[in-house]
């Protein structure tokens, strides 16, 4: 039996004015061995996408679906949410606890895991990302880098299928960046990756897409060797 994507769109039409519809009867699936590098000039709708998937905003047209299923309701929602890890850009929007320890728990404590498990799994995460030491860090003191990787640390905490991550690389100097290719290239979790850096995509992606005249346009890898071009 063939395994549905973890994320389908099915014929999304979305707009935030009647003039300028940002997409156009979009389809795409995301498949759980993925890790696709997502680029394009600012406002046209990579973010955007990365909120419908998740609903933070919904489609004037077409239907999101979970593992084969439409999701229609807030309990199918906040089941793909957890699913489906969003790290957002600035990670001042996703750190909100006093310590490290506390915001990378905090993913599990809303799973329902016990205040123990919850710390315990935080702190295996934490190992995992070769963050340990961090724990106990206030997190307002934390450089934009180490923000960035608590970030994604906060998220994969709770065991995601998938990662959506928006420009993760922005701000971090390149120790940090290093640091964050290093993790992704080990990291076994599908993902989709916003971008402008494009030999950053190269290291950890697998395929490439773009967004034209409302469409969502799969590239190869040569596309960066071809320039110039608009993005």
């Amino acid at each position: 039996m063939v395994e549905p994507p973890i994320i389908a769109l099915e014929h999304i039409f979305f707009s935030y004015t009647e003039q300028t519809p940002l997409f156009a009867d979009i389809c795409f699936a995301f498949n759980r061995d993925d890790k696709i590098g997502f680029f394009g000039p600012n406002g046209k709708g990579k973010t955007t996408l990365f909120r419908l998937i998740v609903g933070l905003i919904k489609p004037e047209k077409g239907q999101v679906l979970f593992r084969g299923v439409p999701v229609h309701t807030e309990n199918q929602w906040r089941e793909l949410r957890c699913a489906v890890g969003f790290v957002l850009q600035n990670a001042d929007d996703q750190l909100f606890c006093p310590t490290v320890l506390d915001d990378v728990a905090f993913g599990p404590l809303n799973l329902g895991l016990a205040p123990d498990e919850a710390k315990k799994r935080a702190l295996e995460t934490l190992k995992t990302l070769g963050l340990e030491g961090l724990e106990n860090r206030l997190t307002h003191t934390l450089s934009g880098g180490e923000k960035k990787l608590v970030s994604l640390a906060s998220v994969m905490s709770m065991r995601p299928d998938a990662l959506l991550l928006d420009e993760p690389t922005n701000g971090l100097d390149p120790e940090a960046k290093a640091r964050l290719v290093a993790i992704l290239k080990n990291l076994p979790t599908a993902r989709i990756t916003i971008s402008h850096d494009w030999d950053f995509l190269m290291e950890i992606s697998h395929s490439f897409m773009t967004i034209n005249n409302g469409k969502l346009i799969d590239v190869d890898s040569d596309f960066f060797m071809r320039p110039p071009h608009i993005y």
